[in-house]
């Protein structure tokens, strides 16, 4: 049971509350001007031990205030006489919680309740009037959250950042605060984090020499800039997160663009940021310098979707997360074999670690799927360079495209649909105009109109359809045209690269090995970004067909010598 302290030891609590919306209020209703009414009211009514404590800066929908809390502390220990706000929102603007308060926790621990300003006083019974006091401050709450809303939806859907600070690496324009500007110590830790990625780090590794290296957090970066960061700093100096280097990896900011209504709250009564998804984005691009260019942020983003663990000497492949079986379809798993001089790296299914009765191992030494990877690029590139015309036709051809002629097409279809969407309208419209005049029936009228809500109907479901195809052809042709401008900047492959691996595959299906003769033969299947699976022509196509590219060249030589 609770001991009961004596009166002497209890102490009144002047409590006061400042949110941000409250502050538009001016001096009256500041802090300093509660503290002084309150100190006035407790003197002139000799309440016992006054303690003055206030929460600035908190929404009166929360409850989770550090005061408000220390409080409630002191309360349960039996150490609150009195606690006196000025007025009754003071305490809060949710009636549950209010009246939670009034009816049960205050009346439990033998608090004395006291709002000066709405003559509240528990000690004299509470009125039934002060639920509908609790409701109209709850009102107040959700009407001025439904104009902040309202505020932030129009700057939100003008391209106007809606960030509180510009993120690391970015720093707010003196001449406009709308603006980003390039922050560059910060810039450079950006983009060592990317190129990092890159070169198969993954984001707790990256975080490892960064802290290594004696790089301060963005938190501790803002803090020694002048600049004011949500964020505390960490315990330990330098003491970088993989959540924080994640964060960054993941910000498509970096590149330029506005990301506006990322995150959404449920109710003005929650605080708690949720996730919206993607398609929920508003997205403005090119609004400022960008930090990193959209190929390396779309390689960044490819490779954090294929996890990479390092294994047990804590080295990463980079071909992780880029194989899967194909019987089973899980991917393969990165393991090193301890059991000779030079460990050999290898993959294996993970099915088959997980239960030998699912699937079986499909072992394959990455030495072998670096060599496969390579050759296959190699023919691939030399392919595109030097028949560039003739593989995109038949790439266009293998997509089911003709190029412009089906665009325009797909194009003129859809806008037949909705021209036809809009002229039923008005079909429906001058039927029912004939019904009311006398020219049409209404059974003829009533079975016209079904038959043309039909017709709307399945066309409002086709059009949507229509300009999914339509983009997707449009995307498909656009792509192809990037992938391969990039393969002819690559003239020379000599050896992989993290970044050239990504950027190039899509992924590496593996079969499992067969005894043929006597020897071991394995089918793997290489999917390249955009295109899939290509087959190349055969050696001795490919062989004749670069002689004569060589013969040309030659002369082509000679011609200009």
């Amino acid at each position: 049971m609770k001991k009961k302290q004596p009166n002497e030891q209890r102490i009144t609590v002047l409590y006061a509350r400042l949110s941000r919306d409250d502050e538009k209020e001016g001096i009256s209703g500041s802090i300093q001007n509660q503290k002084a009414i309150l100190e006035k009211f407790a003197a002139d009514n000799h309440l016992p031990n006054p303690r003055f404590m206030f929460d600035d800066g908190y929404s009166g929908v929360t409850f989770a205030r550090p005061a408000f809390m220390e409080i409630m502390e002191l309360a349960e220990q039996g150490l609150v006489a009195n606690l006196v706000v000025k007025d009754h929102s003071r305490l809060g603007r949710n009636r549950l919680v209010v009246g939670q308060l009034l009816e049960e926790d205050f009346v439990r621990l033998n608090i004395r309740y006291i709002a000066i300003m709405d003559n509240i006083d528990t000690a004299n019974g509470v009125s039934d009037i002060v639920p509908m006091q609790d409701l109209f401050n709850e009102w107040h709450a959700k009407n001025t959250s439904d104009k902040v809303r309202r505020v932030m939806q129009s700057r939100g859907n003008a391209g106007i950042p809606l960030t509180t600070s510009a993120p690391y690496g970015y720093k707010k324009s003196p001449e406009d605060k709308n603006k980003w500007i390039v922050d560059e110590p910060a810039t450079e830790i950006v983009r060592q984090i990317f190129q990092l990625s890159i070169s198969g780090l993954g984001p707790t590794q990256i975080a490892k020499k960064l802290r290594s290296e004696g790089v301060m957090t963005p938190s501790e970066y803002f803090q020694s800039v002048g600049i004011n960061c949500p964020t505390k700093p960490p315990a330990h100096p330098c003491n970088w997160s993989s959540g924080t280097v994640a964060g960054i990896l993941d910000r498509q900011e970096y590149v330029g663009d506005t990301i506006n209504f990322r995150t959404c709250r449920q109710s003005f009564k929650l605080k708690k940021q949720l996730d919206r998804p993607q398609e929920e984005w508003k997205v403005f691009p090119d609004t400022h310098p960008a930090i990193i260019d959209r190929e390396t942020f779309t390689i960044v983003q490819n490779l954090r979707q294929h996890r990479r663990r390092p294994n047990r000497t804590g080295i990463v492949s980079m071909f992780s997360g880029l194989l899967y079986c194909a019987d089973c379809g899980e991917k393969l798993y990165y393991g090193s074999s301890k059991s000779s001089k030079q460990p050999q790296a290898y993959f294996f299914c993970s099915s088959y670690r997980k239960n030998s009765n699912v699937c079986s191992a499909h072992y394959i030494r990455e030495s072998v799927v670096g060599q496969l990877v390579l050759e296959g690029l190699q023919r691939l590139l030399w392919y595109i360079q030097v028949y560039e015309k003739r593989f995109a036709q038949e790439q266009m051809e293998r997509f089911g495209l003709q190029e412009k002629k089906e665009l325009t097409a797909k194009r003129r279809e859809l806008d037949k649909a909705k021209q036809r969407v809009a002229e039923i309208d008005q079909l429906i419209q001058k039927s029912y105009e004939d019904m009311t005049k006398g020219l049409l029936s209404e059974e003829r009228f009533a079975t016209l109109t079904v038959s043309l809500e039909n017709e709307q109907r399945q066309l409002k479901v086709d059009i949507p359809a229509l300009e999914n195809s339509l983009n997707a052809t449009a995307d498909k042709a656009d792509d192809l045209q990037k992938f391969i401008q990039r393969a002819r900047q690559v003239t020379r492959l000599t050896e992989l690269t993290p970044e050239i691996v990504h950027e190039f595959i899509d992924k590496i299906v593996v079969s499992k090995p067969e005894k043929i003769d006597g020897k071991r033969h394995q089918q793997v299947d290489i999917y390249y970004s955009t295109i899939g699976l290509w087959t190349a022509p055969e050696p001795e196509t490919l062989e004749r067909e670069y002689m004569a590219y060589y013969q040309a060249m030659q002369k082509r030589k000679k011609r200009t010598a």
